[in-house]
């Protein structure tokens, strides 16, 4: 049996109408949720905690309006999959251009909470993925554009990129892919890259570019099982 990806929410609102619906309605889904009443203190947990979702009961919670526009600015939670709690006094217009992705509307009822954050998993999901990084130690070789190569090791591996240590100089001119085999997988990965950073000592971050579709399609699948196995630390 697959296991399933449990994911983590943020949910700010002293509603307890909405508290009661939304809780087990969310854990049916395999999604965490962790309650905050106050916005003051919602801000302070989203500047330091990553969360798939935050859910914010924009109308009846004082400064939950802030907290939605303010989720964008912030680092932790810029692409985390935001949700409005609508109670008359904002327009569902008005919550998408502050950067909600999903609206409820009071009263909230089991099936409409269902039916939205169903709706919304695959999003929730990828943007898991996304911001996943993988501690795993596998060769990797770096091909730069003139052709030099240079092997390494990966100390971390994401749908966006990898970190990588190695002996040697990074050779001038830019890098034009990196090589390497996902454990478990015979299919080498050959994506497109740049150089992220390095430090000078032997550590580089690498981010990739364009990786083709099949083994795009491998790469995601590879990083959820992984995300599925990881255990969820309790909060």
């Amino acid at each position: 049996m697959q296991a399933t990806m449990v994911l983590e929410s943020l949910l700010l609102s002293r509603d307890p109408q909405v508290i009661r619906v939304l809780r087990p309605t969310l854990e049916k889904l395999s999604i965490d949720v962790e309650v905050c009443r106050g916005a003051r203190s919602g801000n302070e947990i989203l500047s330091s905690e990553k969360f798939d979702a935050v859910i914010v009961d924009c109308d009846d919670l004082h400064g939950g309006l802030d907290v939605l526009r303010g989720l964008r600015k912030g680092t932790s939670n810029r692409n985390s999959v935001a949700f409005a709690i609508l109670n008359g006094a904002t327009t569902t217009s008005q919550a998408f251009d502050l950067g909600a992705n999903f609206v409820l509307q009071k009263p909230i009822s089991p099936l409409n909470a269902t039916r939205c954050f169903g709706a919304a998993l695959g999003f929730m999901e990828r943007e898991r993925r996304r911001y996943f990084r993988h501690p795993v130690e596998i060769p990797v070789t770096i091909v730069f554009s003139q052709g030099q190569e240079l092997k390494g090791t990966t100390s971390n591996i994401s749908e966006g990129g990898m970190a990588v240590r190695f002996r040697g100089k990074l050779a001038k001119g830019g890098i034009s892919k990196v090589s390497f085999t996902l454990p478990g997988t015979s299919t080498p990965m050959e994506p497109k890259a740049e150089l992220a950073w390095a430090d000078g000592a032997g550590r580089a971050g690498l981010r990739f570019l364009e990786l083709p579709k099949g083994s795009r399609e491998l790469f995601e699948a590879w990083l959820a099982e992984q995300a599925r196995n990881l255990p969820n630390p309790a909060r």
